[in-house]
């Protein structure tokens, strides 16, 4: 039985969007906190992200290599129609590296320079990459609706990085760093619901296919296991804050594994909304053959090195683990 390589690649694309969504949005989820951290905090929160920030990005990189290579024509009208947010991006990406690196050598007024400047690389990547998403579900629509759902998507993405920051800083610190994570993650919880509602609202007015996916009653009705899912983890977190230290981020992490589940339910197949079909896009057969052959040998050292890099450096974040020595 032959596979449906379009369909493996956009399995295997989604499964790299996600880790990375997951895995970089807390770290980026911690920069945006920083702004309201003391400077002693600040060094802890670097530690509690030191070990894993780099490698993280390196699920954006292969989510966006498997779109090259398995859906050329896609690729070239996606980011042809996100070149500003793309290029955001990457200055966001680029600006929070620098900070990262260089607020370690710095001293007095020009370590509080680079830590603004990580704060705002952090914001900016963020919101960026919600920009992306809203236009992205609205299939690139022109208008002031459109662009307006996009940057409620974006604000609404932001909330759930700080939300998975604020969780990760609960697991890594303690003492009263971590009594004001638990205040963040209550703060960005409930800034996530505000922001489900508000795009749960507003995407069946943004898209008529959408709309048809959600309300096709009764074959829908299954679909409303996963708002009810949502809303369970939601409390389950707000429950679990000041209890326990690991439980908080796993329940965030399934807020965005369920919410990914419903975007790909709502967007499936097309790979632009309305447009291009996964099938319509992908490459030629012998081309996908050989980058599968390429991915299964490529992916499970990612996976690997990302399972020993979390085993080894488990445990609470001191403020001396990070730039000296232990990390570098």
């Amino acid at each position: 039985m032959m596979l449906d390589l379009p369909l493996v690649f956009s399995l295997l694309m989604s499964v790299a969007i996600l880790a990375y969504v997951v895995l970089d949005g807390y770290d980026l989820g911690v920069g945006m906190l920083m702004a309201g951290a003391e400077r002693t905090e600040q060094d802890v929160m670097v530690a509690s992200i030191g070990p894993f920030w780099d490698a993280n990005e390196t699920w954006l990189v292969l989510g966006i290599g498997l779109l090259l290579v398995a859906f050329p024509v896609a690729h070239g009208e996606i980011l042809g129609a996100l070149y500003l947010p793309v290029a955001a991006m990457l200055v966001g990406l680029m600006l929070r590296g620098v900070a990262f690196e260089l607020r370690i050598k710095a001293e007095g007024w020009h370590r509080e320079l680079w830590n603004w400047l990580f704060w705002g690389g952090s914001t900016i990547a963020s919101f960026a990459q919600g920009l992306m998403l809203g236009r992205y579900i609205t299939g690139f629509e022109p208008g002031r609706g459109a662009w307006a759902f996009a940057v409620a998507v974006a604000a609404s993405l932001c909330g759930g990085y700080v939300l998975l920051g604020a969780t990760w800083l609960v697991l890594r610190t303690e003492g009263e760093l971590q009594q004001k994570a638990i205040g963040w993650a209550r703060w960005g919880l409930a800034w996530v619901a505000l922001g489900v509602a508000l795009v749960s609202l507003a995407t069946p007015l943004a898209s008529e296919t959408v709309r048809m996916r959600w309300f096709d009653f009764p074959r829908t009705l299954g679909l409303m296991l996963l708002p009810a899912a949502t809303l369970f983890m939601g409390w389950w977190v707000w429950k679990n804050l000041g209890r326990s230290d690991g439980r908080p981020f796993a329940g965030a992490v399934a807020i965005f594994v369920l919410a990914f589940i419903g975007l790909g339910y709502s967007l499936f197949p097309y790979v632009i909304m309305d447009r291009m079909t996964i099938w319509d896009a992908a490459a030629h057969p012998s081309a996908l053959v050989f980058m599968l052959v390429g991915t299964l040998i490529v992916l499970p050292f990612i996976v690997g090195y990302t399972i020993y890099a979390y085993r080894v450096f488990r445990g609470k974040a001191r403020a001396e683990d990070y730039g000296h020595g232990k990390y570098t």
